[in-house]
């Protein structure tokens, strides 16, 4: 049995092909039996062989190979060229004068960024395209619905009229289906579209998985994101019914007199769906949402806030905080740095006695002493209400 190539055959020594592996070569990457170490060691001495046992290989990060010394390996990465160096490629100068850092500094970086990602897509994009897969199916079972009281409109009234406006009947639900069909198809492709991002969304969530859990740096390197092309979230389709409009029953002109659909139509808004929110269609309001809490509370961010007791917390966006503790600040923060972006005291002196945020982002507080709630337009407060009793 051959053992590069069968499957059901155990792991094999890549020097002598038949005794078991015990041994691992961290420096080449080569599987050994213990009693080709010392061979494989001395077969080329220039280089510092690391050898641990084969249930270890996976503890020492394996740095990427040199594209210019093939048998080098790179532990230095050049911010200017933007590639893994060796020894070799530093000696001869090619990196004179770049700056130079750490690789092992470098792919923590990497991987620092590649969790922030992997943590947005999985938090953020993933289930806003899931919402609004949920909410395409939503419209097309909307649509489906008043397609169907079109389609008993249209019955009712043909029950009216004698046996020979049945064809007329019967041609106008045809223009029902047909235009019903149209703006289905529509819709279908639409979250077609969309399920498929979804997808590669998850596959791209996957890759990081794994790029996070691998020690091959060459392969962590190699992760590209695509959060910026998954950031443009798609048009929003919607679909306009026609309304059916009876006429008379005067027994000449049966077709003109029986009534006639408007034009359907389907609109598709560039904006329709944005990252903070998705709004739910008119039609569909009334359903449940997909998922309004989560089963268990996440921490998603730690932030020392300064204050001796934190009182309120208030939200103008997903990535903003404003927080108000037992003095007279309202601190802005930023959720995902922990960072402080922005401080307002209150107008009076006085310790706010609770904080929210408008539709539109701004900051309102009440002062109790004052009498008042405030607003903060552009860092300047501006009374909205001041009680006189």
């Amino acid at each position: 049995m051959d053992p590069h190539t069968s499957a059901q055959d155990v792991m094999r020594c890549n020097l002598c092909e038949t005794a078991l592996i015990q041994m691992h070569c961290n420096t080449c990457l080569v599987n050994l039996c213990k009693a080709c170490v010392g061979e494989h060691v001395s077969a080329d001495l220039s280089k510092p062989h690391k050898i641990v046992d084969f249930k270890d290989r996976k503890s020492t990060p394996i740095h990427p190979k040199c594209k210019s010394h093939n048998k080098e390996r790179c532990d230095m990465y050049c911010k200017k060229c933007a590639i893994p160096v060796c020894s070799n490629c530093l000696e001869s100068n090619q990196h004179l004068g770049h700056e130079l850092s750490k690789i092992l500094r470098v792919l923590n970086e990497k991987k620092g960024l590649i969790i922030k990602e992997r943590k947005k897509l999985n938090e953020t994009i993933y289930p806003m395209y899931q919402n609004i897969a949920s909410d395409v199916q939503n419209r097309m079972s909307q649509l489906e619905k008043e397609y169907g009281d079109l389609s008993t409109a249209i019955t009712k009234h043909g029950e009216d009229w004698h046996r020979e406006i049945d064809k007329l009947v019967k041609r106008l639900k045809a223009e029902v289906d047909e235009m019903k069909n149209t703006q289905l198809q529509t819709l279908q492709k639409h979250l077609d579209e969309i399920n498929k991002n979804i997808s590669e969304i998850k596959d791209e969530i996957n890759s990081m998985e794994t790029a996070i859990d691998t020690n091959d740096m060459s392969k962590l390197l190699n992760v590209m994101s695509n959060l910026h092309t998954y950031r443009n979230l798609p048009h929003k389709i919607i679909p306009s019914v026609p309304k059916f409009i009876p006429g008379k029953i005067q027994g000449e002109e049966l077709s003109k007199m029986f009534g006639a659909l408007s034009s359907s139509s389907l609109t598709s808004e560039k904006h329709g769906y944005s990252m903070k929110t998705t709004q739910k269609s008119p039609e569909v309001r009334s359903s449940p949402p997909v998922k309004q809490l989560l089963d268990e509370p996440e921490t998603v961010t730690t932030i020392d806030t300064w204050n001796d007791q934190l009182y309120n917390v208030a939200c103008p966006s997903d990535e903003e905080i404003w927080t108000r503790g037992n003095d007279r600040t309202m601190n802005l923060y930023s959720i995902n740095q922990g960072s402080l972006l922005k401080s307002i005291r209150t107008k009076s002196g006085n310790i706010p006695y609770d904080i929210a945020v408008t539709k539109n982002g701004d900051l309102v507080y009440t002062d109790y002493h004052d009498r008042t709630v405030n607003i903060v337009k552009n860092e300047k407060i501006e009374d909205v209400i001041r009680l006189q009793n």
